[in-house]
């Protein structure tokens, strides 16, 4: 199975994040009713920075002025190839939030972002942004949907402990 390289970004406004919730039925969609940040798959050329900038541009209207790369995120999952994915977050952007084809857009309080529909490994990343925790490298690792083992930074931790 050949990987995937994707970025994500938490937009930051009024102590909420600007969450996607993936209603809309797209083929395969692993992310189906879930809730997650904006962003996507790179395309032939693109370094990070230019598959995020046209990501949030694509999926939300805004215009990042400047961001922050918080992470890597590797998902290890017995149904998809392995997936890496590069973490940002920012608090810097312009522009009218427009309609996503993928779902529904809605700032979230950050404090009621954990009652949503999330996966369980996001729920891990998004609680090292909220202690604002240094540049981080976490793998994620699920088989049948479940979250079975987590790794930071090289340290890892099966989920029954």
């Amino acid at each position: 199975m050949k990987s995937q390289l994707t970025t994500l970004c938490y937009i930051e406004k009024d102590n909420s994040y600007l969450m996607l919730h993936r209603i809309y039925n797209k083929k395969d969609d692993e992310n189906h009713d879930k809730w997650i940040g904006v962003g996507g798959h790179f395309e032939n050329g693109e370094s990070p920075e230019d598959c995020l900038l046209r990501e949030v541009r694509e999926e939300t209207g805004l215009i990042l002025h400047s961001f922050k790369f918080r992470g890597i995120v590797t998902f290890i999952s017995d149904e998809n190839p392995a997936e890496y994915m590069c973490l940002y977050t920012s608090d810097n952007f312009s522009g009218n939030l427009t309609d996503c084809n993928e779902g529904k857009l809605e700032w979230v309080l950050k404090e009621n972002i954990e009652k949503l529909t999330l996966w369980e490994g996001d729920k891990i990343f998004l609680q090292l942004l909220a202690q604002d925790a240094p540049f981080f490298s976490l793998k994620l690792v699920y088989k049948d949907g479940k979250l079975i083992e987590t790794a930071l930074d090289g340290k890892t931790g099966k989920q029954d402990d």
